[in-house]
């Protein structure tokens, strides 16, 4: 009997990719501040009406085709199954990506608290701590995210009281001030552009809920949607605004600011209690993002497994109903990471922009062919031409913005930090779309080199063939004088051993009037089929046993004298051994 895996509701969903995307609070403020200054919370909103537009290319998508797998599902049904590989490679590098730089910026943050513990080892054992997690099933993994999920959001309200209670003493005044600063270089456009270029990292998971649909309860993944859009529209831009009502300008571009603003934020407004309370929020929530990692590459995966794209092996499921060979195999790709780049996990910060952004673009462009190839599909929403338009050339422009924008603390750039493990990792995709084209081309290439040493290997056998063919052809006679069956198979005997032959006469030279023994016809018919190897021709030659008569069979079946064999001769045989031409004894 099947067991039936319960789906998950509405809150377990939402907590599950709601933890990827609300913990870009933690550094979209941030990073947004660095590069368009006093317009962060402007390009964050920006980003939020582009989320907005996004909610109805999802939900048509994958309303019409509610499957795991996100814009992988999208371009699979509507282009060539290469191009849907394409969008799913890019997306497990964005996943690869969230989960190493996630859990070691939690560790960074839980070091914040407990200096004493080892960075690199403790990211390990949380990705392996969430491995496990998911390997448990996905509706043990989501009361975790769930906790995770509102204790972040009641964290976020217990910061935002303590900030609007600080500000209504202290006032605005540092808003404006920040306001009014003129920028150092470039203009407001050029800010904004950057600016909205980094915050749509703050959007990051939000196509987390597509690659696992298949384990939400019906019609909650457009809620998950709607929920996702509300909490970055609400909590990045408010954070944006808090912090330059807080802080000067210089002070929050500076690099202490950038990586632990909202830590900073709650000891200027509560104290180190309060920044207490956002580093461990910080720490979970980021491990949150692990989870969600986890649980949207295990759909994804799955769903390209069962399309042939990986090895069935992935496939196999434990009891819980987990595919566990898949999140290990994900487990090991972190840890390699991890290790390769030796905790600089900034170096991954090219990966997980291009990658994401070049999705959500993808997932746009997906959404445009289901309208043109699969317009008569049922779906229960639809979003506009205009809509779709707009979302995809702005998702473009962040990923251009992202693809130029100045690379920091001597790293290399985006794109070159992307393309290093990009091209490994579609080499490997496209090996595995077309491995029986590439198993044929090596076969190809294995005649190409072996059939010189085939054809001489065969002619070398041929050749050996035929001249043990040659050799076996010599005939060889025995001359009886009617021997019984014991003698006869002696001799046999003797020729299977010591001579290189397929045939044998034996022939019984009869006087006349002389007949032949009773048997023995019968004998050498049985000795026959005793040694099939051996063609035994029985034959009764008349006239005497003489030297004459030997030479005489010697001409007439070309068989050398010297290939002639007689049992040893009494003393009443008339002729010497000598005189008979060079016959051989042999019995």
């Amino acid at each position: 009997m099947t067991k039936i895996h319960k789906k998950l509701n509405e809150l377990s969903s939402t907590a599950i990719c709601g933890n990827d995307i609300s913990s870009s609070v933690l550094y979209v403020s941030a990073l947004a501040i660095a590069f368009a200054g006093q317009y962060a919370w402007i390009t964050l909103l920006i980003v939020s009406l582009v989320l907005f537009l996004f909610r109805k290319i999802y939900g048509e998508v994958v309303g019409a085709l509610p499957l795991n797998g996100g814009a992988y599902n999208a371009l699979l049904n509507t282009t060539s199954k290469s191009m849907a590989s394409f969008a799913a490679t890019l997306t497990i590098l964005s996943y690869m990506a969230t989960a190493v730089i996630s859990a070691n910026e939690a560790i960074h943050y839980l070091h914040h608290l407990i200096p004493p513990i080892p960075i690199i080892i403790s990211t390990l054992v949380l990705l392996g701590v969430f491995a496990a997690l998911v390997i448990g099933g996905i509706t043990e993994s989501a009361k975790v995210a769930v906790g995770i999920f509102l204790f972040h959001l009641a964290s976020l309200i217990i910061l935002s009281v303590f900030i609007v209670y600080f500000l209504s003493i202290n006032g605005v005044g540092q808003f404006f001030e920040n306001w009014n600063l003129k920028l150092g270089e470039g203009s407001i456009t050029n800010a904004i552009f950057l600016g909205f270029a980094a915050s749509m990292l703050g959007v990051s998971g939000f196509e987390s809920s597509a690659n696992f649909v298949e384990e939400q309860q019906k019609g909650v993944f457009p809620k998950t949607l709607r929920n996702m859009w509300a909490i970055v529209s609400i909590i990045n831009p408010l954070m944006a605004i808090f912090a330059l009502a807080l802080f000067a300008l210089p002070l929050l571009q500076s690099d202490a600011y950038q990586n632990t603003l909202l830590i900073e934020m709650g000891k200027h407004v509560g104290g180190s209690w309060v920044a207490s309370l956002i580093a461990i929020d910080a720490f979970l929530v980021l491990s949150g993002a692990v989870l969600t990692s986890f649980i949207g590459v295990s759909g994804l995966l799955e769903r390209m497994t069962l399309d042939r794209i990986l090895p069935q092996f992935f496939l196999k499921k434990n009891n819980k109903g987990s595919s566990y060979r898949i999140i290990i195999l994900f487990f090991l790709l972190c840890v390699s990471v991890l290790l390769i780049t030796k905790g600089n996990v900034k170096l991954l910060a090219g990966v997980y922009t291009i990658s994401f952004l070049s999705v959500m673009a993808l997932f746009g462009i997906g959404n445009i062919l289901l309208k043109v190839r699969r317009a008569k599909l049922p779906r229960p929403e639809k979003a506009s031409w205009l809509a779709v338009f707009i979302a995809v050339i702005a998702v473009i422009i962040a990923l251009i913005g992202n693809i130029i924008m100045p690379p920091k603390d001597n790293l290399p750039s985006n794109l070159t930090v992307f393309l290093l493990y990009f091209l490994p990792s579609i080499s490997f995709v496209a090996i595995m779309l077309n491995r029986t084209i590439l198993l044929r081309l090596v076969l190809k290439l294995l005649y190409a080199l072996t059939n010189p040493i085939r054809k001489f290997v065969s002619n070398t056998d041929k050749n050996i063939q035929r001249t043990v063919d040659r050799i076996n052809a010599q005939e060889f006679v025995f001359f009886t004088k009617g021997d019984n069956i014991a003698s006869l198979n002696k001799v046999l005997l003797y020729i299977k051993k010591n001579e290189h032959t397929k045939k044998l006469k034996i022939v019984l030279v009869l006087a006349e009037g002389e007949t032949s023994p009773k048997n023995i016809a019968k004998e050498i018919d049985f000795l026959d089929r005793e040694y099939p190897e051996i063609d035994i021709e029985f034959i009764i030659e008349p006239g005497s046993f003489t030297p004459k008569k030997i030479q005489e069979l010697s001409h007439r079946w070309n068989i050398p004298v010297n290939f002639m064999f007689i049992g040893s001769p009494s003393d009443k045989f008339p002729y010497k051994i000598e005189q008979l031409g060079g016959v051989r004894l042999i019995i």
